[in-house]
């Protein structure tokens, strides 16, 4: 657990990157950033940074606090998969990513008053051979439109997933393992 005196903020109301924030430490507070989500950047690893990057720079705090954003793309071919704008979107989505392997980027900035740190971790999912039945049920009974790539592992997609490479947590939309080292490592040099 990450054990410390400086108060930690997780700069994020997704349910999901809270609860995995409990796995590492209990004491941390929320808010939210109103950031739009636009970048520049071409590639997916730097658009995940950029886009926590400025997600960081939106929220005020104050002295003996360090805040946590992050923003996660799902990628197939150079493509980005956002969240799902209706059921015909969600439905083409998964049609596209079935029998491929995709990948999954999280970009995690934290900062304190006096320093930046900015990363991002990459996980490939390679999902089975998906029919029109199971992605309309699924669409249907989980209604995953908030989610890039339109789908959460975590819950009924899971059937999915024929592999993984890398952090599972990271598909989910926060690399616990990396952002645990990265934390440890940014807290003892303050």
């Amino acid at each position: 657990m990450i054990n410390s005196n400086i108060k930690i903020i997780l700069g994020s109301s997704s349910p999901r990157r809270q609860e995995l924030l409990k796995l590492i430490t209990e004491n941390f507070s929320v808010r939210k950033s109103n950031t739009k989500e636009s970048f520049e950047s071409k590639e997916p690893s730097e658009i995940v940074r950029e886009i926590s990057l400025k997600k960081v720079k939106d929220i005020d705090i104050y002295p003996n606090e360090l805040l946590i954003t992050a923003d996660t793309i799902v990628t197939l071919n150079g493509k980005i998969f956002g969240k799902p704008k209706d059921f015909e979107d969600g439905l083409n989505m998964l049609k596209t990513l079935s029998n491929k392997t995709h990948n999954v980027y999280t970009g995690i900035t934290l900062r304190t008053n006096e320093k930046i740190k900015n990363f991002y971790d990459l996980s490939k999912v390679t999902f089975y051979p998906l029919d029109d039945q199971i992605i309309k049920f699924y669409l249907e009974k989980y209604q995953p439109f908030d989610k890039a790539g339109g789908y959460a592992i975590q819950d009924f997609a899971a059937v999915f997933v024929k592999k993984i490479e890398g952090d599972y947590y990271n598909i989910m939309g926060l690399p616990v393992a990396k952002l645990y080292w990265e934390l440890e490592e940014m807290i003892h040099n303050l």
